[in-house]
């Protein structure tokens, strides 16, 4: 899962990415301090996967992971190459999912595009330079699509038909994310790499002051932010940037000591990933053994030999049969051989839709 960090200059968006990624991307008073990509691959916390560790005394434990991108600051215009508009449409292209860091607390130290605090302002700068980006590209595919269309091509009519419902949507300054498309439309949808199909997490940067409770002028903000966010079926999450890059300074045994002294109980990155999950439709199965346990990160609906294929090629193609035991019952029956004495372990053909949390054991042809 790839997801990007996006806002206007100056919003925290670096700071987030130093505490979610801890690789000390320069994050500096002054706009455009990021300028190419900074990435950061950043574990997700799974507590399942200590248990099995600890249950199979296994030499190696891997979580599944998560890959932010640190993208530029974005400013009015973008779309026109203002600013550095166009690497950071660029960029944003490459990525499955937008995190749109908002700034929702006040500070006159910090050096800003705008001179007042207006969540939905920088929300709508944003949104209106990838709306603004697609309308363009949809313009020329639309152009290209009719001449293919009259020639009695009937992949260019599907096409027009999709790109004639997505323009008018763009020109009344709505995402193409808002619109309801059937499965062959999501299809052609998919093909055009809109900026603005990309699902989003909207992030509400809030202050020191807000935690653990919002002040009253923050409360504001972080609403205006869950109002937009509601309309276009997006998730928002609240943290304070700074905060969490402070926590990730520290050791892990002081951690859990500072976030009770603040009144944390999720760290940002466990929100995020949560989040992220949540909208991607994703979800992890486990492996587990001497050797290692991992979780494999798969999208909700993915079948059997899809699942092994993750983990190889060969897996998929090679699929005969695919033991499964629910993480709770392996846990409750204390070993493999257990469970599988107890008629709690499972044999899943090709067409076993996979569960999350499913311990796995693939059986497949060399």
């Amino acid at each position: 899962m790839k997801i990007g960090l996006v806002g206007l200059p100056n919003v925290g968006k670096s700071t987030l990415f130093n505490a979610l990624s801890n690789a000390g991307a320069e994050s500096a008073n002054y706009p455009f301090c990021t300028i190419e990509p900074n990435i950061g691959i950043v574990d997700i916390k799974d507590e399942r996967l200590d248990v099995l560790g600890k249950l199979y005394n296994t030499q190696k434990i891997t979580p599944a992971c998560i890959e932010f991108v640190d993208i530029a600051g974005l400013v009015a215009g973008a779309s026109k190459g203002e600013g550095l508009g166009n690497k950071f449409l660029s960029h944003i292209r490459e990525v499955d999912a937008i995190v749109q860091v908002v700034r929702c607390f006040d500070n006159d130290k910090i050096v800003s595009v705008y001179s007042d605090v207006d969540p939905a302002r920088d929300i709508e700068v944003i949104n209106l330079e990838l709306i603004l980006s697609d309308l363009e590209s949809v313009n020329k595919r639309i152009e290209k699509a009719a001449k293919l269309a009259r020639q009695g091509d009937k992949d260019a009519k599907a096409e027009l038909a999709v790109l004639e419902k997505i323009k008018p949507v763009l020109e009344d300054g709505k995402s193409a994310r808002t619109i309801a498309f059937d499965k062959d439309e999501e299809k052609i949808v998919k093909g055009l790499f809109l900026l603005s199909t990309k699902k989003i997490i909207y992030c509400a940067n809030i202050s020191e002051n807000s935690l653990p409770n919002l002040t009253d002028a923050e409360a504001k903000h972080v609403a205006k932010v869950q109002e937009i966010a509601k309309s276009e079926g997006a998730e928002v999450v609240a943290l304070c940037a700074k905060i969490e890059e402070e926590l990730i300074a520290l050791p892990p045994e002081d951690r859990e000591m500072f976030k009770e002294e603040l009144g944390i109980t999720e760290s940002g990155l466990d929100k995020l990933a949560k989040a992220g999950y949540s909208l991607l439709g994703l979800m992890s199965y486990l492996t587990a053994g001497e050797k290692e346990v991992r979780a494999w990160t798969i999208e909700k609906g993915t079948k059997a030999p899809q699942a092994a294929g993750k983990i190889h090629t060969d897996f998929e193609k090679g699929f005969i049969k695919a033991e499964i035991v629910n993480y709770n019952d392996l846990i409750t029956c204390g070993s493999w051989q257990a469970a599988k004495e107890q008629g709690k372990l499972r044999l899943e053909g090709k067409e076993y839709v996979m569960q999350d949390g499913d311990v796995v054991l693939f059986r497949f042809n060399n």
